[in-house]
């Protein structure tokens, strides 16, 4: 690692005037999980590293009625433990409790895992399933962008010379509002992800009137796949009357038995409604979704 300055601002506008003096030659430093690492192997080269847990506006965890707001430098162990975030985002909690372990959980932030953009990050397709949207302070002011277009490829993002990511913003939850958000791994031991899916729907009794469908790690930047959810609008939820007695979250679809299987003997989906084909094709939600080269 080479040397370098370290400045810890305690206002955005000290930040902002940190970062405009080095003329993109500045590394922010919220969790610093992915910079010291990358640092590290040679892979960053800033001359001033900014330290901005200093700053006020980067630590509120707040919810009003607008929503939730969580700076950009709370870690995700406090999310874990915030019965605030329990009780009205616990899908959150499928995203924090998911990065790093223990350890890394004490520094590691949504901020930050949004701001490296790493087309496999585990908090982007849950902020995007819930509308999250990052609001951004620079020399310019404030201005706000929806964290779906946030990141522009892997690794960077829309922010512009001198600005920093100040919090995100999760709209209220309205009644019949439901989230989660998973990911596949091969192994344990590994823990980035091969695909991560953040899903949301919102129910009127047991009717679908909306859902989203965010996936990381199949594209260069985490993506909201806007007609994923188109199938599911307007079907019913009902739970399986005899649900697989094999099902299991690790094994694969068979498709000569899941949803829009080939088989001439294949039934209707267990999880749809009972009168109607599910319209799902065998491969599941990717056969939806634009194949990227």
């Amino acid at each position: 690692m080479h040397a370098f300055d370290y400045a810890a601002p305690t206002s955005l506008n000290e930040a902002v005037a940190v970062l405009a003096s080095q003329n993109g030659n500045a590394s922010i430093l919220s969790g610093g999980t992915d910079l010291l690492a990358a640092m590290k192997d040679g892979k960053g080269d800033p001359s001033v590293v900014v330290d901005v847990k200093k700053i006020d506006e980067l630590n509120i965890l707040d919810l009003d009625d607008s929503g939730l707001t969580i700076g950009a430098a709370v870690p995700c162990h406090i999310l874990n433990s915030s019965e605030l975030v329990r009780d009205n985002y616990p899908a959150l909690h499928d995203s924090s409790s998911l990065i790093g372990g223990t350890q890394i959980q004490g520094r590691a932030t949504f901020g930050g895992n949004l701001c490296n953009a790493s087309p496999a990050a585990d908090a982007i397709p849950n902020l995007i399933a819930h509308k999250a949207v990052a609001n951004i302070f620079g020399p310019d002011g404030n201005r706000s962008v929806p964290v779906e277009d946030f990141c522009t490829g892997p690794g960077s993002t829309v922010l512009d010379a001198g600005e920093l990511l100040v919090s995100l913003s999760l709209p209220t939850p309205p009644a019949g509002f439901g989230a989660g958000y998973l990911r596949f791994i091969p192994r344990n031991e590994m823990d980035i992800a091969v695909v991560g899916a953040g899903v949301s729907v919102i129910l009127d009794g047991d009717t679908v009137v909306e859902g989203r469908v965010s996936l990381g790690a199949v594209a260069p930047t985490p993506c909201l796949y806007r007609s994923a959810a188109t199938p599911w609008l307007a079907r019913h939820c009902r739970k399986p009357s005899s649900p697989r007695s094999d099902a299991s979250p690790n094994r694969p679809p068979d498709p000569s038995a899941t949803c829009g299987a080939p088989s001439p003997n294949a039934s209707t989906c267990p999880t749809c409604s009972p009168d109607a084909p599910c319209r799902l094709p065998s491969t599941g939600l990717a056969a939806d979704f634009p194949r990227t080269t």
